[in-house]
């Protein structure tokens, strides 16, 4: 082989080893490779409600008062930038019981950024969630649910512990409804999963949040029949990875 083929394979070997955890958005190849943490899977009574892309004034608010009337905690991943423009409502999240954790600065795809910006990134947002919430985050959540070893590493120094998700309600789509949140929801339910919602429309179709909020009491009600406890990842049973 010559030496012009064998740096191509070396850089193409090390640009997959880069890009390997984005796998990880893949819920089979979680499964398989028994990255059960990463994926959200915790205790077995229980089932873990997150929600991505806020703080938002326009839709956040609704869903704490939807929250609360259906006695129900959850873990909102919030965008830096987003509690940066709006660190009432941040504060709001905390006052009222929720769990807030970092989903980054920005929603832009890790692939595309180095180990520095990465770390930047993450980090920055976890400073903002201290500062304004007065909070110490445990978890991480990538945007898309695409992880690079960057981020891996990054979470691991800032003692933040990777969690994705097992069932999700697309609910960042135009075509979103209530009805087919709830569905895709609880096509997937299973004790010890964890949910992905949006209570922002930053990333997602304008007002998609609303198919969302319609689907929440229907989703509540669809996880206490099977019997199963419903609240954050704190109470999930998730090993955390904080640094010593």
């Amino acid at each position: 082989m010559s030496a012009s083929k064998n740096t191509a394979v070396v850089a193409a070997s090390l640009g997959a080893l880069y890009l390997a955890p984005g796998a990880t958005a893949l819920g089979h190849v979680r499964r398989l490779a028994r990255l059960d943490a990463v994926s959200g899977v915790g205790r077995l009574d229980h089932v873990a409600l997150t929600f991505d892309d806020g703080p938002d004034p326009a839709s956040t608010p609704q869903f704490l008062r939807a929250l609360d009337h259906l006695d129900v905690r959850a873990t909102f991943f919030l965008l830096g930038s987003m509690l940066q423009r709006h660190p009432g409502v941040g504060r709001d999240l905390v006052s009222a019981g929720h769990e807030v954790a970092i989903h980054g600065w920005d929603h832009r795809p890790l692939p595309l950024r180095g180990p520095a910006t990465t770390f930047g990134d993450i980090s920055r947002a976890r400073d903002a969630v201290r500062s304004i919430c007065g909070t110490e985050p445990s978890f991480y959540r990538p945007p898309y649910g695409v992880m690079s070893w960057a981020a891996h590493v990054s979470a691991r120094r800032l003692g933040l512990t990777p969690v994705l998700w097992t069932t999700w309600g697309r609910d960042w789509r135009r075509s979103a409804h209530g009805e087919s949140v709830r569905r895709d929801v609880v096509e997937r339910l299973a004790p010890g999963g964890t949910i992905l919602l949006h209570d922002s429309d930053c990333t997602s179709a304008p007002e998609s949040w609303r198919a969302t909020l319609d689907a929440l009491p229907s989703m509540v009600a669809a996880v206490r029949n099977l019997g199963l406890e419903l609240g954050p990842l704190g109470d999930h049973g998730l090993v955390s990875r904080r640094a010593p």
